[in-house]
């Protein structure tokens, strides 16, 4: 039996490991075949048509902006192809019952109570069938819940009256009453696994908390979010959203298993913290860190030089139901993140590759008019322009395809549905293109001070937006 263990063990070790150099090769197939068609769509015209100067220097300017994106494609390529894309499920390093005490804090205004009962109610059962022993499950509501509350389940309900002393607001509010001491009932070595109300755990992401808190070498932590599982509401926004799959898997993950800080930011779901650390970044940060009071909590943290890790094993989540939900979730992030990068109390030095981020976002509509343009009004430009320009538009057109690869997984739903599905994204990225370019002009004529929460269930017809 030891024996036909470890032949097991090694062919699983060698698909996952061939499954990786496929998706490598494949990956540097497209960027190569974007720097050859670059030859005929960026290169120089074989002649050149005089413009008048100061239309000359406009042009060749929005040439410059993919520029912007350099950097997180670099970081995106090199954590898609550095670590293993298609990892062996994690084993656990230790007993749970070795483990710290987790708290998996669920923040909500209470609109949905219906969808917190069943994911909590899921979610316990998936942490008691790992063998989790030493957790609970807390739910954080504006309004109570019908809620079995015992010593696995906790409600805290925040009062109405609840003012932090800087005036945080929305989400930052309702996690900064939890660490009142009044209200905190956890030990600074204990751990919190911060959780949307419709963010489902696997058994894989409980088995990949538990590595992380065991071995205790970081403060903070975060891993995958996937979008296509189970019942999918909305193909387009699934389909869009594979983008994201792939930049956990790129950007996020390279940031931290290398530099262990998020220097690009990140997410504010499935995000693992050490309680005292968090009870002294704190989420009381003002209106401008309520937001995007992830990130903003985020580069907070590494101003004060705490460090981060990347946690394998994903987690479930659902795309917007709509369109319109998937255009204001993207502005509130435009909108968050702007006053996180504008905001005096975080450093330059802290806070620039999330500003050069912003910023190839927030010119994407420029980029896109340089794009067209160049086709019309050709200009001149340096050789290595036309090469970024490929390498940035090859990884950016690649990570659609990995994203649905990761997210549907062929052993799922078959090679036919899986291709479907490729093809469905690549087809869906103009209109991508054009929602989130919507969103960014949108984002920067509007209000701020704004936050928008997308409908998790169907039938709702009306949406939540609190304001300032």
């Amino acid at each position: 039996m030891m024996v036909v263990g470890r032949l097991s063990s090694a062919f699983s070790e060698t698909l996952h490991l061939t499954k990786h150099v496929a998706h490598v090769s494949l990956f540097i197939t497209v960027v190569l075949l974007f720097e050859v068609g670059a030859g005929g769509l960026w290169g120089d015209p074989p002649t050149s048509p005089s413009y008048p100067p100061l239309v000359t220097l406009l042009f060749q300017l929005l040439r410059l902006l993919p520029l912007l994106a350099l950097p997180q494609a670099v970081f995106n390529l090199l954590g898609l192809i550095c670590f293993n894309a298609f990892p062996e499920r994690a084993k656990l390093k230790g007993s749970p019952l070795l483990a710290p005490f987790l708290c998996l804090r669920v923040v909500t205004r209470g609109d949905y109570p219906d969808l917190v009962r069943q994911n909590v109610n899921r979610n316990l059962t998936t942490c008691l069938r790992v063998g989790l022993e030493k957790f609970m499950i807390e739910v954080v509501t504006d309004k109570k819940i019908d809620l079995p509350e015992n010593q696995r389940v906790r409600q805290v309900v925040v009062p109405s009256s609840y003012r932090p002393k800087s005036g945080a607001l929305f989400k930052a509010r309702a996690l900064q009453y939890c660490l009142e001491e009044d209200v905190n009932i956890l030990l600074d070595t204990d751990w919190i696994v911060h959780l949307d109300e419709e963010t489902l755990v696997t058994e894989s992401a409980i088995r990949g908390i538990l590595n992380f808190v065991i071995e205790g070498r970081h403060q903070f932590g975060q891993g995958l979010i996937t979008y296509a599982n189970e019942n999918i509401q909305n193909w387009f926004t699934t389909l869009a959203d594979s983008f994201r799959v792939s930049d956990d898997m790129g950007k996020l993950r390279f940031q931290f298993k290398v530099f262990h800080k998020p220097l690009f930011g990140w997410k504010g779901s499935y995000v693992v913290t050490q309680t005292g650390a968090e009870r002294r970044v704190t989420f009381d940060h003002g209106p401008d860190g309520s937001v995007a009071e992830d990130n903003y909590f985020g580069m907070v943290a590494l101003r004060e030089g705490y460090s981060f890790d990347f946690i394998e094993g994903e987690m479930w989540e659902k795309s917007p139901f709509t369109i319109y939900d998937f255009l204001q979730q993207r502005k509130r992030w435009l909108q968050g993140i702007l006053l996180v990068v504008h905001s005096p109390h975080i450093p330059v030095s802290t806070k620039w590759l999330l500003a050069v981020s912003l910023y190839s976002w927030v010119t994407m509509p420029l980029a896109l008019a340089s794009v067209i343009l160049s086709t019309i009004f050709p200009v001149p430009v340096p050789g290595a322009l036309n090469v970024i320009a490929a390498f940035v538009g090859g990884v950016n057109f690649y990570m659609y395809i990995f994203g649905v690869i990761k997210s549907f997984r062929v052993d799922r739903v078959g090679w036919l549905r899986m291709t479907m599905c490729m093809a469905g994204a690549l087809v869906t990225m103009p209109f991508n293109f054009l929602v989130e370019n919507i969103a960014v002009i949108r984002g920067l004529v509007g209000n701020k001070h704004k936050f928008y929460i997308v409908n998790k269930l169907t039938g709702i017809p009306d949406k939540v937006v609190s304001t300032v």
